[in-house]
């Protein structure tokens, strides 16, 4: 897709940059709320996206895991289906090693 609609793509990549750019609040702080808005929308890409986001930012495994309660409580029960995805893709790729 990204060759046939370029504009898209290109104008989807400057948002999501600036998005999550330093500002008032830290990048950590802003992967951790797409974390969270990818359990309630039940998005596994934008999950594997915001883990991998997040844990490179320096957010930790506590911060990931009252993100992920944060989305259960606002999305409910499919939230409890994709917030444990997004806590092994946190753990993942942060590197920690939980039993």
């Amino acid at each position: 897709m990204r060759s046939r609609i370029p504009d898209v793509y290109a104008g989807f990549a400057a948002t999501h940059k600036a998005a999550l750019a330093e500002g008032e609040l830290s990048t950590a702080t802003k992967e951790l709320i797409a974390l969270g808005i990818s359990v309630a929308t039940q998005c596994d890409g934008c999950i594997a996206s915001h883990a991998r986001g997040a844990a490179r930012a320096g957010a930790t495994a506590e911060q990931a895991a009252e993100t992920i309660g944060v989305a259960i409580l606002m999305a409910g029960g499919p939230a409890t289906v994709y917030g444990p995805r997004a806590m092994d893709a946190f753990l993942e790729f942060s590197g920690a090693k939980e039993a």
